[in-house]
């Protein structure tokens, strides 16, 4: 296939390339100049709700997000479109239990609050579990976009990765988190666009939107009521409510990105507003991305563009789609790309930004300190910050060079994000939600969960799961060398589908034996590691306060030395209540 990405998609991809670097420049000479830490790293806390709420939605809504949720539904139909139920349970546990705390303490950095509640060595865990985290991601972010647009535009990969690094790490250094915010309100609008155009081309080609449904529903597309009970199975409502729950609130609720977000309005009420606009914008792109899927399904109904060799994997299939249909209006397939482009700069700008003051904050400030005996003056943070921004944009650059050359880890990679997610979901759910955890106790838990969450998430064989039918009958034209892929690729699609759905034996010639433990659907893995780090963590926490080697600050039995500002608010509400009641005693 040659690529048909001609002038004028080149001209509208660097124009909006130009603009999300423009605005970096703008607000590195207006304002206040990004020359004080609290406007470098909180936009001077002057931002209102709607580029915050959606700088949320498009922090962790990546081109991986848009290519892998259109790609979910054209192999596996809607049911992960119920995930969005768990996006509306989980935003009022955000708003109205974690919020409160982390805005009372205004601190820059979320882990702060962690070495406040138990400990310096509980703060330093977490944020080194975070920065691996987000490093890792990042790269990824960048790597996989560029890998699938290569293959279908000839955009070099080296070229796409290159242009998105240093484009997000030269606006985000220089203008502070106010720039990150503004470019990712211009960058969500490019997001939908992408979305919307590849909706609108197949309705156009299918005669109305009525066909794509038709047919995704004859072809088994539209399927939204799986309730079972067993954990293997890859979607239920369970898993999607659950799993999606503990992967919103990771995200959402205690995440140094999102946290430093709506830190970055005026009040909390403000902020509160902002989580809950961010619930809308995140799923009206969330179904419209599954319903891309469902209108390239069409467009390939008859012939699937990877049983007849055009492409290596499915994820390309959103690009490829751009390049068969959108050729005839001119930069249209930019626009497509541009889109794709800005899901990737909105997610490494933001990481860039968040782990720039989480490096300031739990490293250079501590260290500092400790060599000098006094605290890094205000005036001497901004600089090293922007640097640290720098600093972690070429390594986001590098890491996604790194990824090409994994292969297979890439899967695992982003895995990683999910298991990384739950223990510290649970790690600061102790701290926030009882009066008992303490330091070693959480520490405990921490490690324990991340062992197990590791094991299920890397280890063992993992069964692939069983994609709907696909046909290659309308590829008759493309000639007999493309038909003999066809034939062998649809053998191997049979044999593969045969593998899967049949019981495993003992045969080690024939079949893969998969370990229910490792079957388990992918949603649970961040469940599983918040319930072990929870309930290790309370349990240790209460078995070393009886044995006397909890090693926190504060005296647990002793609620009147506790700081109530520590815990979400009807828990501190009673301790209060607790406090007023002992003091009336005297």
């Amino acid at each position: 296939m040659e690529p048909t990405f001609d002038g004028w998609d080149f001209a509208v991809l660097i124009t909006i390339l130009a603009i999300s670097a423009m605005i970096g420049i703008y607000y590195r000479y207006t304002g206040g100049k990004q020359k004080t830490m609290k406007e470098y790293h909180l936009a001077d806390q002057s931002m209102t709700t709607f580029p915050v709420a959606v700088s949320l939605m498009a922090s962790f809504m990546s081109s991986i997000s848009l290519m892998g949720a259109s790609n979910e539904s054209y192999q596996f139909g809607t049911m992960f479109c119920v995930i969005n139920l768990s996006y509306i349970l989980s935003t009022p546990i955000a708003a109205y239990l974690f919020l409160p705390v982390f805005y009372r303490m205004r601190t820059m950095s979320v882990y702060e609050y962690l070495e406040r509640r138990f400990g310096h060595s509980t703060r330093l865990a977490a944020s080194m579990a975070y920065s691996v985290q987000m490093i890792v991601y990042m790269g990824i972010v960048l790597y996989a976009p560029a890998l699938a647009l290569e293959a279908v535009t000839g955009v070099s990969k080296v070229t796409a990765i290159l242009v998105i690094g240093l484009i997000c790490t030269f606006y985000s250094t220089i203008g502070g988190l106010k720039a990150v915010l503004i470019t990712d309100v211009f960058q969500s609008l490019l997001m939908f666009a992408a979305i919307y155009s590849v909706i609108v081309v197949s309705a156009i080609k299918a005669g109305g939107l009525a066909p794509i449904w038709q047919v995704a529903e004859e072809r088994s597309r539209l399927y939204f009521t799986d309730f079972s009970l067993d954990p293997t199975v890859r979607h239920t409502w369970w898993s999607l409510t659950i799993g999606g729950m503990v992967i919103y609130l990771s995200l959402y609720g205690v995440n140094q990105v999102q946290v430093q977000r709506l830190l970055s309005v005026r009040n909390l009420e403000s902020a509160q507003a902002a989580l809950w606009w961010t619930l809308p914008i995140l799923s009206t792109l969330s179904f419209s991305t599954l319903f891309s899927g469902l209108a390239i399904f069409h467009y390939y109904r008859n012939c699937d563009p990877l049983l007849e060799g055009r492409i290596e994997s499915r994820d390309q299939l959103m690009p490829l789609f751009a390049v068969d249909t959108m050729g005839q209006y001119p930069g249209l397939c930019g626009l497509f790309v541009s889109g794709i482009f800005s899901a990737s700069l909105s997610t490494v700008s933001s990481a860039v930004s968040s782990l720039s003051t989480v490096t300031l904050e739990d490293y250079i400030k501590p260290l500092y300190k400790c060599f000098t005996k006094k605290p890094l003056h205000e005036s001497k943070s901004t600089l090293p910050s922007k640097i640290m921004a720098c600093i972690y944009g070429v390594v986001c650059i590098g890491m996604a060079f790194t990824a090409s050359s994994m292969g297979g880890v890439l899967q695992a990679s982003l895995t990683i994000f999910g298991v990384i997610g739950g223990p510290l979901l649970a790690l600061f759910s102790l701290g926030l939600c009882t009066t008992r955890a303490n330091q070693r106790g959480v520490l405990l838990g921490l490690l324990i969960g991340f062992i197990f969450s590791f094991i299920i998430g890397f280890g063992g064989p993992k069964q692939p799961p069983t994609p709907l039918d696909f046909k290659a009958d309308g590829c008759t034209a493309a000639g007999n060398d493309n038909m003999t892929l066809v034939t062998a690729a649809l053998t191997q699609l049979q044999n593969m589908t045969f593998n899967m759905t049949t019981a495993p034996t003992t045969t080690a010639t024939t079949l893969i034996e998969y370990s229910w433990f490792y079957r388990l659907s992918y949603l649970w893995f961040s469940v599983i590691g918040f319930l072990i780090t929870l309930i290790v963590g309370y349990v240790s926490s209460l078995l070393l306060e009886t044995l006397k080697w909890a090693d926190n600050k504060q005296i647990y039995l002793d609620y009147q030395q506790i700081d109530v500002d520590l815990f979400i608010p009807p828990l501190a509400r009673r301790l209060r209540k607790h406090n007023v009641e002992e003091m009336t005693k005297f």
